[in-house]
Order: structure tokens, then sequence, then C-alpha cells
């Protein structure tokens, strides 16, 4: 059996959104009556990815449980049945790995080439392709990430993008990461196969090694996206 083609990064504690996240883990939050990660569930799902792969550490047995009644056998969404497999840093680590580790941690769990997102961003209109995965997975890149244009709270950017759609470490004109993109394993050598000894590691500095050498592409987004990161973004999502 070939590995998951979708993770759902969903082990961050989201001290910004404190006292919420206290008791909840923030991709289980509730935009408009659904749970953030749902909205990233329900659309894999749509697109015939229902592997899906979800690292947890801050009160990931929440996450577990909200979700089982759409894994295992005659479970469904919709008509929908999904097979969801937990990295728990939490009960392995004591706590997240930072975005690369627990990647890393994750990747016996994957295919080679993989969706990946993360579990506390809106962005409802998003189609997770088919099409782009298995374009992306006949390539040669790394990764291939989605941009937005910048909002309030990063308007400085993270990446830039060349015409030619190769992605750049620095640019005069930058551009926000989406949390989304398609990646490789192999960009992930550089770490232990399968993290045993649970590595922290950042994601970023991964990114712009690769993309100084030329294997990282990218493309921008505009359709609707939010990075809810605090109380007051998440309350003007719900009064719309």
């Amino acid at each position: 059996m070939t590995g998951a083609q979708a993770m759902i990064l969903a082990a961050g504690r989201g001290e910004r959104m404190r006292p919420l996240t206290d008791h909840c883990p923030k991709p289980l939050l509730e935009v408009l009556g659904k749970p953030l990660m749902q909205y990233h569930v329900e659309a894999l799902g749509r697109s015939g990815f229902r592997d899906l792969v979800v690292n947890t550490a801050w009160l990931g047995q929440q996450i577990e449980n909200r979700f089982a009644p759409l894994a295992g056998d005659g479970a469904s969404d919709g008509g929908l049945r999904f097979r969801i497999r937990y990295s728990d840093e939490g009960r392995d680590f004591g706590g997240a790995l930072e975005t690369a580790g627990g990647i890393a941690r994750a990747l016996p769990l994957l295919d080679d080439a993989f969706w990946l997102v993360g579990g506390d961003v809106y962005v409802p209109q998003f189609e997770f392709s088919r099409a782009a995965l298995d374009g992306f997975a006949s390539g040669h890149a790394l990764a291939h990430l989605f941009l937005i244009p910048n909002p309030p709270h990063n308007p400085k950017g993270d990446f830039g993008i060349r015409p030619s759609g190769l992605a750049l470490s620095h640019d005069a004109v930058q551009y926000t990461y989406s949390t989304i993109g398609l990646y490789r394993k192999a960009l992930f050598a550089s770490l232990p196969a399968g993290n045993p000894q649970g590595l922290k590691a950042p994601l970023a500095p991964l990114l712009r090694a690769a993309m100084d050498n030329g294997q990282v592409t990218a493309e921008i987004y505009t359709g609707p996206w939010t990075d809810v990161g605090t109380p007051e973004r998440l309350a003007q999502l719900n009064a719309t």
C-alpha cells in the first residue's frame, strides 16, 4: 500500500489564541459552525484524498475523538469515507516538533509526494487538485508553494517568485506562504528518517536552502484565506 498523499498540521499550541486554546486545540476552533480542520478534510475528500495523516501534540486526543466518526468502517461524511492516521508528537515526545520535525516524523506514513496544509488556516475555496499532485510528482521540484498577497499581520511576506514560477528565498517583492504546498520526501533528507529522536526543526530553512538551489516552485493563490492566529480574527470570520 502506498502512503497517504495529504498531511494536515495540527500540533501547535496556539499561544496567541489563548484563552480559547487552553481547553480546545486550535484546529478545532469553529468558523461558521465547523472546526477549522474539517474544511481541509472535506476539501481533500472531495478531490479523492481520503487517506490522511495528521500530526498532533497539544490536546491531540480531542482531535482524534472529533474526527473518529469520519474514519473507520462504516463511517462517512457526505458519503466520503476516510482513513486518518495520527503522528502523536505529544505522546511520543511531550510536545510539538516544529513544522519540519513533525513532517519528518510522519514521513513513513506518507507517499513520496503529498499535499501539506496547516490545520489553523481558513481557506474554504481551495481545491487540493489530484492533477496538481500528479503533475508535481512527475517533475523534479522538492516543493511547490501556494503564496498569497501579504495580509496586514505579515506585510513583508516570506518568499519571492519569478515569472517562470521559480520560488525565491529573498526578493524585492515577496508574498506570504499560505501553509499550503506540495512536497516531496527528499526535501527532508537532512533529518533522520522518521525522526526517531524527535528533533525539533523549522520548515523555512529547508525551503530557503532548496530555493537557493532552484528546487522550489510557487504560484499565487488569490482566493479567501485567513490565518486564524488571534481571537479577533476568529471573531471577524464568525461575524461574516
